[in-house]
């Protein structure tokens, strides 16, 4: 492993361990007080989206390893900044938490399952993937790594130094957020000469499959019927996937392919822009109802 793939291994780590001080037992509860709400959330992240993107890839004609970053991407949970941004648009922000718990949780095994079967049925994936010599298996090491293990450490962190945890929890959350911003901008910068015109198509991809995300959140939730609030926190759980888990995955499995950082970087810039716009929109709208 390069330092520089270590670095953003641990910034990744880190991020999560810090999202884990937040949950609480209680959180875990409150799945089984608003099942119905909870499954809704789960189903755009690891049904719906997924299949809608083997089939997209299916359809279009890309390069395997964009399409690879594509099906990836799909395949990782909800990102752990999709709680403040349904808080700041007046969501459900427990249960946002308690849907992204749970996806963590699922993702151990969900992710790799789903990121192996899409690749396989694709030919053009498949026969890429073949000839980097990379088995799909090795994702859920990377999950194990990234994601099972921070995880737990930050469960029982909170659990067993609670003064402590509400101490570096929010310091901790912002130098995480921060440090993955910035290894995303400077990889944009040190491969600035790519950034030109020939990168729109890329970009016009990254919003069109983050919006079929969020639009996928919101027909799920309007057809369970769950409530405004309630809708809100799907729509943004389902559009705010975990690039940076997937830049990770990318960067020990795929020897930080430049197509599929690419992507996987464009995705984690535009999915905060959208998700940020949205709650403004719906902040403008609640603020309107009280006038």
């Amino acid at each position: 492993m390069s330092a520089q793939q270590l670095i953003l291994s641990l910034v990744l780590a880190t991020m999560v361990f810090s999202v884990s001080l937040e949950l609480r037992i209680e959180d875990f509860r409150r799945v089984a007080q608003t099942p119905r709400a909870v499954v809704c959330g789960l189903i755009p992240q690891f049904i719906l989206l997924p299949v809608c993107t083997w089939l997209a890839t299916l359809a279009l004609d890309l390069p395997a390893n964009v399409e690879a970053a594509m099906i990836l991407v799909a395949a990782c949970p909800g990102g752990s900044l999709s709680n403040v941004v349904t808080h700041m648009g007046g969501g459900n922000t427990a249960l946002s938490v308690s849907i992204s718990a749970v996806a963590s949780v699922i993702a151990l095994f969900a992710t790799p399952f789903n990121f192996s079967w899409m690749i396989a049925a694709n030919p053009e994936t498949a026969s890429w993937l073949r000839e980097l010599s990379i088995d799909p298996s090795g994702i859920w090491l990377s999950l194990v790594a990234l994601l099972g293990i921070p995880l737990a450490l930050g469960l029982l962190f909170s659990h067993q130094l609670p003064a402590l945890t509400q101490r570096i929890r929010k310091p901790l959350g912002n130098f995480a957020v921060g440090a993955l911003i910035l290894f995303i901008v400077a990889g944009l910068i040190k491969e600035r000469q790519l950034l030109t015109l020939g990168l729109l198509p890329t970009l016009l991809i990254v919003v069109l499959h983050n919006a079929s995300g969020l639009f996928l959140g919101w027909t799920t939730a309007k057809a369970m019927r769950v409530s405004e609030r309630d809708r809100r926190a799907i729509m943004i759980e389902g559009g705010m996937q975990n690039s940076g888990l997937a830049l990770g995955i990318i960067a020990v499995q795929f020897g930080s392919d430049l197509g599929m950082v690419t992507l996987a970087s464009l995705w984690g810039i535009w999915h905060i822009v959208s998700g940020m716009g949205l709650a403004f929109y719906w902040k403008r709208k609640d603020a309107r109802l009280l006038d």
